[in-house]
């Protein structure tokens, strides 16, 4: 497999790519010079060319998670690799929701402003927006490197109802999968068949109290969505399994979800739109790729997809979407206290109070009476400026390369990634920043 380098004209548009010894030879002469490290080394001539370009077709993999990306030209496959998309945008909707909510409860003459917000057709809700404005991205990103000549996208039609159920006609589209429900509880409570969904619960009762519990409310996922909601006991549902080590905390039970296969149903018809490229489907991509006797991936997909037969392949580029900026301002750091039962040091979220505001005879041991001395109190930090350096940038630090995890102390120290103590801004250097879409490491 082999790696190409990147060429533009003295303009700034995409030539064909060339060799890394070729490429070598030029920069050495003085007749090309550097432009761009990362994601992909692009070359620019000093001086003027013939613009010769060859047919290059671009294969797109649309995903939900990945994209797979080849571009194939008649005698060698050019570049390809997959980019893995950024995850989370959900949770970070629903914090900046939050933040926003408490905001404006502090103003109390604030006037309405409902009516002056109006949404445009064809909008996307705007995580599934993101994910959109991601792929676009790429192939932007692509085309300011390669003439491409023509684009093929692989836009796979699920029809989720037929998935669920394959006996499925007429009017019946039209009924939600909580049809018949009263609300969403009601339905949670009957896809789980009125059982306690942990595989460890040890409640032996003949007849359990079932509650809702909020699957990721350790990310700040609150939302009611059937697919973040879940059956539990109130054995299982207590405070002291909602903590860092709790069951609980950082569980993914497996519930239904077609999180893919609508973003995929939603947006394909406008991707093709937008991108003005042809159009191929899943089962036609997996029967081509049998025939060459390729293994299942991302990047192998998109090769088939832009044509490619027996063509020299070139060597994968493994991308990875970055978050740009993080631009929560307000944290909160819960108080330590002392546990006078083993005399640790502990957080005062875990000596609770066993309160249950929905059913008092449900209320568990208090907890505080334990809290012994006071640590540290608990505080909200704001934070007053934007820092240096983002997490994944990379630094050097004693002849080392790190990655950087985060900033504390108000920006004058930096905690590194493999280091236990955070280290001094003024003693480490930079060496890459790491935004948008980046080489995965």
């Amino acid at each position: 497999m082999t790696q190409k380098v990147f060429v533009l004209n003295k303009h700034g548009k995409p030539l064909m790519p060339t060799t890394q010894r070729k490429a070598r030879l030029l920069l050495k002469a003085g007749k090309a010079q550097i432009v761009k490290h990362d994601p992909f080394f692009t070359i620019q001539l000093l001086f003027g060319s013939t613009g010769y370009r060859q047919s290059i077709e671009f294969g797109i993999d649309s995903g939900y998670q990945k994209i797979g990306y080849s571009a194939v030209s008649k005698n060698e496959e050019l570049l390809c690799g997959e980019l893995v998309l950024l995850e989370d945008m959900s949770n970070r909707l629903t914090g900046k929701k939050m933040y926003r909510k408490k905001r404006r409860k502090k103003l109390r003459y604030r006037p309405p402003r409902f009516n002056n917000r109006r949404r445009q057709n064809g909008w996307f809700a705007p995580s599934i927006q993101h994910k959109h404005n991601s792929h676009l991205l790429l192939v932007k990103l692509i085309e300011s490197i390669l003439p491409i000549m023509e684009k093929i996208i692989e836009v796979a039609n699920f029809d989720i109802h037929k998935i669920k159920n394959p006996t499925i006609l007429g009017l019946e589209y039209q009924q939600g999968e909580q049809i018949g429900y009263c609300n969403v509880r009601e339905y949670v409570l009957h896809r789980d068949s009125h059982e306690c969904q942990n595989p460890n619960c040890k409640n032996w009762a003949m007849q359990k109290i079932l509650q809702i519990h909020h699957i990721g409310y350790w990310q700040d996922d609150m939302t009611n969505r059937p697919g973040n909601l879940i059956t539990l006991c109130t054995k299982c549902h207590i405070p002291k399994n909602h903590m860092e080590n709790g069951c609980l905390y950082g569980w993914k039970p497996k519930v239904q979800d077609f999180k893919g296969e609508t973003f995929m149903t939603t947006v394909r018809k406008k991707l093709v739109n937008i991108l003005n490229c042809a159009r191929t489907y899943g089962y036609i991509t997996k029967h081509r790729r049998k025939l060459l006797n390729l293994p299942k991936s991302h990047a192998n997909d998109a090769f088939v997809i832009a044509g490619g037969t027996k063509q020299k392949r070139a060597k994968p580029i493994h991308l990875e979407q970055i978050r740009r900026n993080n631009r929560s301002l307000q944290k909160f750091y819960d108080a330590q206290y002392i546990d006078t039962r083993t005399d640790e040091k502990t957080r005062g979220k875990e000596l609770h109070s066993g309160r249950r505001t929905r059913n008092k005879q449900l209320n568990e041991e208090n907890l505080h009476v334990y809290r012994g001395k006071k640590l540290k109190k608990g505080r909200v930090n704001i934070r007053k400026q934007h820092y240096q350096y983002q997490p994944k940038d990379f630094v050097s630090y004693k002849g080392r390369h790190y990655k950087v995890k985060g900033m504390q102390n108000y920006g004058k120290y930096v905690k590194l990634d493999g280091l236990n103590k955070p280290i001094k801004l003024a003693l480490i250097r930079p060496i890459r920043w790491r935004k948008g879409i980046c080489i995965s490491c």
